[in-house]
C-alpha cells in the first residue's frame, strides 16, 4: 500500500528523505522513536504527538491535514517496531 493513497503529498516524503540523510537529524528522530511500542503506535494521541515532535526535528510545518493523513497511515500500517519485517516493508514503500 503506497503512502499516495492516503493523500501523503510525495515531495514531503522527498524532503523528509533527504534530511534524514543529516547524521544530526537521523539521530534526533531515532530518540524520538526509541522505546516506541505497538501499542504506542496504535495510539492516536501518542502518534499525533510524535508527528508534531518529528515535524519539529525535519523544521516541516504540517497542516491539519497533512498530520491526520499522517496518521490515518501509521495507524493503518500496524507497525510493530521490534518486528523486522514490518520495518522492512516499510523501507520498501519509502524506497
Amino acid at each position: 500500500m503506497s503512502y499516495q493513497q492516503y493523500g501523503i503529498d510525495p515531495a514531503l516524503v522527498e524532503r523528509v528523505k533527504f534530511k534524514m540523510k543529516n547524521p544530526e537529524v537521523k539521530e534526533r528522530i531515532k530518540m524520538l522513536l526509541q522505546g516506541v511500542t505497538k501499542a504506542d503506535l496504535q495510539n492516536a494521541a501518542k502518534v499525533t504527538r510524535l508527528i508534531g515532535l518529528a515535524a519539529g526535528i525535519f523544521g516541516e510545518k504540517l497542516s491539519g491535514s497533512q498530520t491526520n493523513q499522517i496518521l490515518t497511515f501509521i495507524l493503518a500500517q500496524k507497525i510493530d517496531p521490534n518486528n523486522t519485517f514490518h520495518l522492512i516493508k516499510l523501507w520498501s514503500i519509502f524506497r
